[in-house]
């Protein structure tokens, strides 16, 4: 497809829209089957050293009460995913400091040891020794939106920042044997239908594991607090047509499209979608995670939130994963 054959996709309606999804759907079913690959996400601190204008966590949200988990919370979270059946635990964090590369790299060789879990990171542009350390220490995969394809938007939505650097992380993190996540932010300021398809084909063309795309939601304590949110609409559509693009990758049906959508996980899992990743956060932090506000998954227990979940997959007709869930493409290159 052409960069302004994808751009009219992506703002496609009615029964156009209800026709390219359930092509995705068709293509993940033929690829990667009927299985929902459950990753336990577990935020560990919403410190940030970014001020990142659309974040709720930036360096200037002085509202926010700030905490990190120590190390010790970190792996007891990561042994209570897996009794809960996880095989892959997310550590998600902003931006923090505190945790040095020898830090982090001791919880993940800690949870490694105990576990045996697949272990994936997102904590942000880092230095590359540090990417490597962590690998060496068991780190498995690595989440790291590009946000936006725009070089020019990038830049005034992330001051200081470059989308350079933001690629180059990405491309540091796959030579080093990552399974690599990367993804856009969807409705922007300035974002166009241009813009996101670029989005799909810097996707493409950096072959991730991973693609991670949500809706944006405001939030109250940013510059961006009177902006309009993303669409979920061309949520779905972005979810579908990367699973087109790129049949075999691993697709989250997000939290910021559950809490932007009634019933928004669901429609990602029948537009494509192939992962969902339920909050095991520890419930006195995880409503602290403030990204954006109405977090859906912060209102119940980490139980309810796992059954609601299953309940999810469940009402999609498909089946939950056993296992650590590894990208097809992974997996083909260690055969």
């Amino acid at each position: 497809m052409t960069l302004q054959e994808l751009a009219q996709l992506i703002i496609a309606t009615g029964r156009q829209a209800e026709d390219l999804r359930a092509e995705a759907d068709r293509v993940r079913w033929e690829t990667v089957g009927d299985d929902v690959h459950l990753r336990g996400l577990i935020e560990f601190s919403n410190h940030c050293r970014c001020n990142c204008l659309y974040c709720g966590l930036r360096r200037e949200n002085n509202s926010l009460a700030r905490y990190r988990m120590a190390p010790k919370e970190i792996v007891d979270a990561a042994e209570q995913a897996v009794a809960l059946g996880f095989g892959t635990v997310v550590l998600q964090s902003g931006e923090d400091l505190w945790y040095t590369g020898e830090r982090l790299a001791g919880i993940i060789s800690e949870i490694k040891s105990r576990t045996g879990a697949a272990v994936a990171l997102s904590v942000g542009e880092r230095e590359d020794w540090e990417y490597r350390l962590w690998r060496e220490a068991g780190a498995d995969r690595y989440l790291l939106r590009h946000e936006t394809s725009d070089p020019e938007l990038y830049a005034r939505l992330h001051p200081g920042a470059s989308l350079r650097n933001r690629i180059r992380c990405l491309e540091v993190l796959g030579e080093l044997g990552y399974e690599v996540g990367s993804g856009p932010l969807i409705g922007l300021p300035a974002q166009t239908p241009e813009i996101l398809a670029q989005d799909l084909l810097l996707l493409k063309r950096l072959n991730v594991h991973m693609a991670g795309m949500g809706p944006f939601i405001p939030s109250p304590s940013t510059p961006l607090a009177s902006a309009l949110g993303g669409s979920p609409e061309i949520t779905l559509n972005m979810l579908a047509l990367t699973r087109i693009l790129i049949p075999d990758i691993m697709l989250p049906a997000t939290t910021a499209l559950e809490t932007s959508a009634q019933h928004g996980c669901l429609a990602g899992l029948r537009a494509g979608a192939n992962v969902i990743m339920p909050n095991l956060t520890p419930r006195r932090y995880a409503c602290l995670y403030e990204l954006y506000p109405g977090k859906k998954a912060p209102t119940i227990g980490i139980a309810e939130e796992v059954e609601r979940v299953r309940g999810v997959v469940a009402a999609a007709d498909r089946l939950v994963a056993t296992g650590p869930g590894s990208s097809p493409r992974a997996l083909l290159a260690v055969t």
